[in-house]
């Protein structure tokens, strides 16, 4: 779920963080938790600012470490504001399995029975797409429109319209039986969310204030945020530490435009555990059951939420980022224990929320960036890396030579220089992140790797041409 985030705007200097506990409680007030967060915040460098919030029966706590960079104050706090990315999927699907409560729809209505006759939704084998395929990311929708062009790399889906996005469904054709593969799609959740708003005669944003918000106590969970919202906002950053625009998501907004806080999402997280009276628990405990697998053993999609089968302990979560922020709430239904971390970076803190629902979950261990020189090559080696890389479905790096430049493109991103150290080892210099090409016994590039986080996620060569 997580992507590539990195950015080109000037580096800027991280100021000395302060430690902030609210709502006092046994379980958040942990020395450890404490520690972890500064550790990513003053020696990793992870983030500028990042929050933890813990909810079970007993109560809910917060522990907040570092600065916001928010008009409102230098340090973050629970009423600080964040964007939450692609766990806004969460509220959407929520908005589906609580229509289809009240017989407003049905979850395998075809998405077509909403939309203008002028759109030719894409149908296979007899089959239509549903509102409840898109939920599951099984509607056979690739990760990204292939009409995706934005003018603002910094702020990708701000000029992407209704119109275009018609123009997409209209001329797509499935490359798979719909319901048979799950591929996560930022295009399916911001389809189901403009779906839902045309069948309830109003926006997305007002049906989730209306719907969801209201009902919940949430006062400070928006997309056009108020003064004070706006005053609270943190300052967004890049996985390189350098600040990041927010993201505008007119069209596909129900796949990652609202913006929140650790308290509301803690509101959220105890309606869905059960741990408060909610007329919404019906529809959440929906959401909550498995539907199909996700590309892995371990890993199941209800709807929206992911349930993470490991350690015998289920855990139910989503996670989100944007260009400057991250976003995880997660919980574990047995123990009912919840858990919202948010962090005004786009580095992933993922490992946080597992860990601490979970603690057989490993936490990330931080080393110092290395140290990296680029050298020169000739133009014939750059040419050789030049195509196109399958990183997972739907899911690209695109290569293409800018004259003694190489750059590298991530689905759905923009390009940004790559520097050789050799031949077949090249690195950012946005971000803490390197790809390395394999060859065959013959010399052949065959693919590359992704290192970042830890992390070695390889590429199969699929063209030896950029795309257009």
């Amino acid at each position: 779920m997580k992507s590539l985030f990195i950015s080109t705007l000037p580096v800027i200097l991280f100021l000395t963080a302060t430690l902030a506990v609210c709502e006092a409680n046994p379980i958040a007030d942990n020395p450890e938790i404490q520690s972890w967060l500064r550790d990513r915040v003053d020696r990793a460098k992870q983030c500028p600012g990042i929050i933890v919030g813990i909810v079970d029966a007993s109560g809910s706590g917060i522990v907040s470490y570092g600065k916001s960079g928010a008009p409102a104050g230098d340090a973050v706090d629970g009423d600080t504001v964040f964007e939450i990315g692609s766990a806004t999927k969460v509220f959407t699907s929520l908005l589906l399995a609580d229509m289809a409560e009240h017989g407003e729809l049905k979850l395998d209505d075809p998405i077509s029975k909403y939309l203008p006759e002028s759109v030719k939704v894409p149908s296979r084998n007899g089959r239509q797409i549903t509102l409840v395929d898109l939920a599951t990311h099984t509607s056979g929708l690739p990760r990204m429109p292939d009409n995706f062009a934005q003018k603002d790399p910094e702020n990708p889906y701000a000029d992407y319209t209704v119109p275009q996005l018609y123009a997409f469904l209209s001329g797509y054709t499935l490359p798979r039986d719909i319901g048979a593969d799950y591929e996560y799609s930022n295009l399916g959740g911001g389809l189901l969310g403009h779906v839902l708003a045309l069948c309830a005669r109003t926006n997305y944003e007002s049906l989730v204030l209306e719907r969801i918000c209201r009902p919940l106590g949430m006062t400070n969970t928006e997309i056009t945020l108020s003064p004070d919202l706006k005053r609270r906002l943190a300052a967004g950053h890049n996985a390189a530490g350098q600040p990041a625009k927010n993201w505008d998501l007119p069209a596909l907004a129900g796949a990652g435009a609202l913006r929140s806080t650790a308290n509301d999402l803690l509101k959220f997280v105890r309606a869905n555990i059960g741990l408060s009276g909610s007329n919404l628990l019906p529809a959440m405990h929906v959401m909550q059951q498995s539907r199909h697998s996700a590309g892995s053993p371990y890993m199941d999609v209800g709807l929206g939420w992911h349930i993470a089968r490991r350690f015998d302990t289920v855990l139910i979560w989503h996670n989100g980022g944007t260009g400057g922020y991250h976003s995880f709430m997660g919980f574990d239904p047995q123990s009912k224990r919840g858990v919202v971390v948010l962090a005004n970076s786009a580095n992933s803190i993922d490992d946080l929320g597992f860990h601490i629902l979970e603690p057989k979950y490993p936490l990330t261990s931080f080393k110092p960036p290395k140290s990296r020189v680029a050298i020169q090559l000739p133009l014939e080696t750059l040419d050789r890396c030049v195509g196109s890389y399958k990183l997972a479905p739907g899911v690209f790096f695109t290569l293409r030579r800018e004259g003694s430049h190489l750059m590298a493109q991530l689905t759905g991103q923009s390009y940004f220089e790559i520097f050789p150290e050799s031949d077949t080892e090249f690195f950012y210099k946005v971000v803490d992140a390197q790809l390395s090409f394999t060859k065959d016994s013959a010399g052949k590039l065959t693919g590359l790797v992704l290192h970042q986080n830890g992390m070695n996620q390889p590429a199969t060569r699929v063209s030896e041409k950029a795309a257009e």
